[in-house]
């Protein structure tokens, strides 16, 4: 259950958290007309710190565009509302939801003039996605049979409301057979990304992750890894990777907003390495969780402080 706070941002101004309602007959109900994004504030020695704001605002803007939805902000308009909002709501650490959708208007397939984009930021208390064991032993996972949206159907560069009926259905069937995740095969039975996390696989010494075009969401913290793997020197290659690379991996792990950095410990009942973290995931993990929570100078500018 989600912890309320007090306020909540809506078409640019404050509004409290009980008045953010919308009409059962809003275009984003009967058609998923909705894009969103996650951001993590994070607690900080200097205070709160939202992690790679600039981006995540330039994402949700891109989605919106691939569906033809005009968001009246720009991005340093979300970013002083959600600096507004998480500063108001007096967050030492949250997790943010910016999201867009088509409401209350006309209805019917074809969005019209007379369907309103409406915008909202939410912020509240979030822990560790899966679990906090789960950064050190990792978690057991599936591949699903549920195949991963296929191109020029459903477009995976947008974050929308409408592809997470698929990751539903992966998750929800994980969870039903045991696992604490499902892995999602592309329209070709390549390795595509879990429910809500891209992927990565190691094998002697170098990581293999799925390229975009293997139906990937352009994940924020997947980028966060790569520019980290590739300061220490370890090979990584975004490459196609078959399902049955993963059984025989040395390491593999998720990355997210929500899941950060999460190693795998099983897929389909077979062992990965150890059956525990491993010290390539260790190293990346570590060096994540020292620029976020603020342990080591952020040389890459992705922390910053919220704006009081």
């Amino acid at each position: 259950m989600l912890k309320a706070t007090e306020k909540i941002w809506h078409n640019g101004k404050l509004i409290n958290w009980s008045d953010a309602k919308i009409h059962v007959l809003a275009h984003v109900l009967h058609y998923g007309s909705s894009v969103f994004e996650g951001i993590r504030c994070y607690a900080t020695p200097a205070g709160p710190a939202i992690f790679r704001g600039p981006e995540h605002m330039r994402r949700l803007l891109d989605s919106a565009k691939i569906y033809r939805m005009a968001v009246p902000y720009n991005v340093d308009q979300l970013l002083a509302g959600m600096h507004e909002l998480v500063a108001t709501n007096k967050m030492e650490s949250c997790y943010i939801r910016p999201f867009a959708f088509r409401g209350y208007g006309d209805l019917g397939v074809m969005p019209t003039k007379d369907t309103p984009i409406e915008t909202f930021m939410a912020c509240w208390e979030w822990g560790k996605y899966l679990g906090p064991e789960a950064l050190e032993e990792g978690v057991d996972v599936c591949v699903s049979s549920w195949t991963r949206i296929a191109p020029n159907t459903l477009p995976a560069l947008s974050k929308a409301a409408a592809n997470y009926m698929n990751s539903q259905l992966i998750r929800m069937e994980a969870n039903a057979n045991g696992y604490a995740e499902g892995i999602a095969l592309d329209a070709s039975g390549y390795v595509s990304e879990g429910s809500g996390e891209n992927i990565f696989v190691i094998r002697d010494g170098k990581i293999v992750t799925p390229p975009l075009g293997a139906s990937v969401l352009p994940g924020i913290t997947r980028d966060s890894v790569l520019t980290l793997a590739r300061e220490m020197g370890i090979p990584v290659v975004e490459a196609l990777v078959p399902r049955e690379m993963l059984y025989i991996a040395d390491e593999v792990f998720f990355t997210g907003t929500a899941a950060e950095v999460s190693p795998i410990r099983s897929i389909d009942k077979i062992t990965i390495g150890a059956g525990r973290r491993g010290p390539i995931t260790e190293k990346l993990q570590t060096a994540f969780f020292d620029i976020v929570e603020g342990r080591v100078k952020d040389t890459h500018g992705w922390l910053v402080p919220v704006k009081k």
